[in-house]
């Protein structure tokens, strides 16, 4: 178990220079754009444009903050995601571009390379307690607001906004979260 701290993200340009990314966790560590296997990110867009292309890779976004961003996704109908809205898959090396109807937002980006693995985002309201199991690969917890306490085993750790928590299969089969917050749960896992 790997606790993130939002402190500790580091913080780079778009591959696009368009704006600044607040990357989570990547794996392998230290890779660039172009290497990684998987990558959680955070952004804030304040400006329509086009998405950064990334050849192989899907990616799966939600809005963290703000009122929501339509998206002109390459051979699919304009959608307008917001903080209601599920978490939008779709591939990273088509043509996307997206507008801003009220302003600036903040979102949550999951990328994984096609074929070597895959992942899934879900989002959990936390009011109270929630259990999650995970069973294979790597599963991550990103609180994007509130608090939470989480419990795997006899191991215990508080997560504050912007913080996340890193857990591989050896970490066991049952994360126990318990709170209020609005979490998102990502897995990953070899193709």
């Amino acid at each position: 178990m790997k606790v993130l701290r939002a402190a500790g993200h580091k913080r780079m340009p778009w591959k696009n220079g368009g704006g600044e990314t607040v990357e989570i966790a990547i794996s392998p560590g230290g890779a660039g754009l172009a290497e990684f296997d998987w990558r959680v990110s955070a952004a804030t867009v304040a400006s329509d444009g086009p998405f950064s292309v990334f050849p192989g890779i899907d990616r799966t976004l939600s809005i963290l903050e703000g009122k929501g961003m339509r998206l002109f996704i390459e051979g699919r109908e304009p959608v307008l995601l917001t903080q209601e809205s599920e978490p939008l898959a779709f591939a990273a090396d088509i043509a996307v571009s997206a507008t801003l109807p009220d302003g600036t937002i903040t979102d949550l980006n999951v990328m994984s390379r096609r074929g070597a693995v895959r992942h899934a985002v879900a989002r959990h309201f936390i009011d109270g307690k929630k259990s999650l199991a995970f069973a294979k690969g790597i599963f991550l917890i990103f609180c994007a607001n509130g608090a939470l306490a989480a419990r795997t085993g006899a191991q215990s750790i508080e997560l504050d906004a912007g913080d996340a928590l890193l857990l591989e299969e050896s970490d066991g089969d049952r994360l126990d979260l318990s709170g209020q917050a609005l979490c998102y749960a990502i897995s990953i896992e070899k193709a």
